[in-house]
Order: structure tokens, then C-alpha cells, then sequence
């Protein structure tokens, strides 16, 4: 009785153990490749899966994304510089079944072959392009690559070159020349500056010049409008005057006396002037008849006003 309640025991813990061995779990980012006997027989998702014991086993395959250090190595430039070239290889498994039995190692491989087209790559390009041109290498290596590794079920999503190391001589020299380029750009940019200084200068001594020189005709032209309006007045007046007197003598019926007194008025106005000779009128002699006329008018005037003073 207790022997065999304890091979009741015994069997019910193998079964227990068999039971156990036999329930697997596969994660969200897994895949399970189960084989039976030695032969690929289904592909497991994520979750909980049960395998048969003893003839069955799980290869868990994770599907994230990884990524490969690639050491660094000397590669020869086409201009035969070497230089020391490290990068980092990103990939994602998208075929769990071609991952696992395509390949034996695949990190080992994946840094093998971006080696490889490294070298190649970067024995196409001269130094300056080498520095220059990162990101045509990053898409040309990842191209490469992912077609390789196409067959592997392994997708290359970037590739990234960490650093590109000249030697030390070749640093130098670059160095040196761009500082010389440095002190060439700076002494450029200062003569440039001083060009413009001097243009920016010479325009606005220009325009003060042209500004002045409109100004100074501006007033002149003003100075001349002014002493036209001036004298344009002043001969209207003079002949408003002129004419008004015309108009008032013929209107007052003038004598030849009038007239010979305002003749010697205008003869006064002429000697008044600054000049040593005056010209005198061909009728001057016919005015002094007159003036002796009137003489004897005077005269004669005032024996008629004695007998009033008496």
C-alpha cells in the first residue's frame, strides 16, 4: 500500500515535471521556431505555446532591432591615404526561420562583410571626399549590406560611420590649411570692407554734392523768380502810373506852359545824375522860346496889380 502510493507520487511528479518542460512562453518580440525530432516544424507566436516533451524543442528568436559595433580598420583612400574608419551596423531580424538556419553566426558575418564594403567604398573617394561625404557612404554601405543580408532574413536599417581618422601629418596639414584659408577669407572680408567704406564714402560725398548744388540752383532760380515778380510790378506800376498821368493831362486839356515847366522838371532829374556830359533834346531850342515867353508873361504881370495897390 505505501509502495505503491509512493510510485503514485513518483509517476505524478514526472508528469508534473513533463508537463512543465513542456509549456514554453514566448514574449512580444520573440518568435519560436519549434523542431521535432531534429525537423523545423512550426513557427510559434507570442504567448503561451506547448511543446511535446523529449521530442520537441523552442529556438526563441528575437525580432528587435540590434545593432553591430564595426572596430575600427585602416582603409586606403584612392588618393593613397589611409585612414582609420569605425561604424555601426543596425539591423532587425524580419525572417526568424532564414535568420536561424541560413546563417550560423550572424553578427560575425554582418561585421565581416561591412568591413569588406568599407574598404571598398572608401577606396572609390579621395581623402577630401571621404570627410566630406558621410552620408553617401552610410547610404551606399546600408544598401550594400541590406541586399547581402536579404537571404539571411536579416533587414540593414542604417549604418553609421562613427569617425574617420587621417594620420597625424595629414591632420596637421589640413589644420595648417585652414588656417591659411581662415587668414585668407578674413584678410579678403577686411579689404572688402574697406572698398565699401570708401565707395559708401564717395556716394555720399556725391550726393552732397548733388543735393548742394540743386539747392544752390533751387535759390538761384527763386532769387530770379523773385526780381522778375520785383521789376514785372514795378513796370505794371510805372506804366499804370505813366498812363494815369497821360490820361489825367490829356483830360485836363494841358497848355504849352504845363508841359514846358514838367519838360524842365525832367531836365532837373537828368543833370541831378552822375554823368559829366548830357545829351540835350533837338527841341531843347523850342522849349527855351517857350521859357523866354514865359518870361515875359511874368514880367508883365505885375504892372497890372500896381493900381490895385494903390
Amino acid at each position: 500500500m505505501i509502495l505503491g502510493i509512493v510510485i503514485g507520487a513518483i509517476i505524478a511528479l514526472f508528469l508534473i515535471i513533463i508537463a512543465i518542460t513542456g509549456i514554453k512562453i514566448v514574449r512580444p518580440f520573440q518568435r519560436g521556431l519549434v523542431e521535432r525530432l531534429g525537423k523545423f516544424s512550426r513557427e510559434a507566436q507570442s504567448g503561451l505555446q506547448f511543446i511535446v516533451p523529449f521530442f520537441e524543442r523552442m529556438i526563441r528568436v528575437d525580432m528587435r532591432e540590434h545593432f553591430i559595433n564595426v572596430p575600427p580598420q585602416e582603409v586606403i583612400t584612392r588618393d593613397n591615404v589611409v585612414v582609420s574608419v569605425d561604424a555601426i551596423i543596425y539591423y532587425q531580424v524580419s525572417d526568424a526561420f532564414k535568420v536561424n538556419y541560413n546563417i550560423k553566426a550572424f553578427e560575425p558575418a554582418a561585421t565581416m562583410l561591412a568591413q569588406t564594403n568599407l574598404r571598398n567604398v572608401i577606396g572609390e573617394l579621395e581623402l577630401d571626399q571621404t570627410l566630406t561625404s558621410r552620408e553617401m557612404i552610410n547610404a551606399k554601405l546600408r544598401d550594400t549590406l541590406d541586399e547581402a543580408t536579404d537571404k539571411w532574413g536579416v533587414r540593414v536599417t542604417r549604418v553609421e560611420i562613427k569617425k574617420i581618422e587621417p594620420p597625424k601629418d595629414i591632420t596637421d596639414a589640413m589644420s595648417q590649411q585652414m588656417k591659411a584659408e581662415r587668414t585668407k577669407r578674413a584678410a579678403i572680408l577686411e579689404s572688402e570692407g574697406i572698398k565699401q567704406s570708401q565707395i559708401l564714402q564717395a556716394e555720399g560725398q556725391k550726393q552732397s554734392q548733388i543735393l548742394k548744388a540743386e539747392g544752390d540752383a533751387t535759390a538761384i532760380q527763386r532769387i530770379a523768380d523773385a526780381q522778375k515778380y520785383k521789376f514785372q510790378t514795378e513796370a505794371e506800376g510805372q506804366a499804370a502810373a505813366i498812363k494815369l498821368v497821360f490820361d489825367s493831362i490829356h483830360s485836363g486839356n494841358p497848355t504849352p506852359d504845363l508841359i514846358t515847366i514838367k519838360y524842365l522838371e525832367a531836365l532837373q532829374q537828368v543833370a541831378n545824375g552822375q554823368a559829366t556830359k548830357i545829351f540835350l533834346p533837338f527841341e531843347t531850342s523850342g522849349v527855351l522860346s517857350s521859357l523866354g515867353a514865359m518870361a515875359e508873361i511874368f514880367k508883365k504881370e505885375p504892372s497890372k496889380e500896381e493900381p490895385k495897390k494903390s
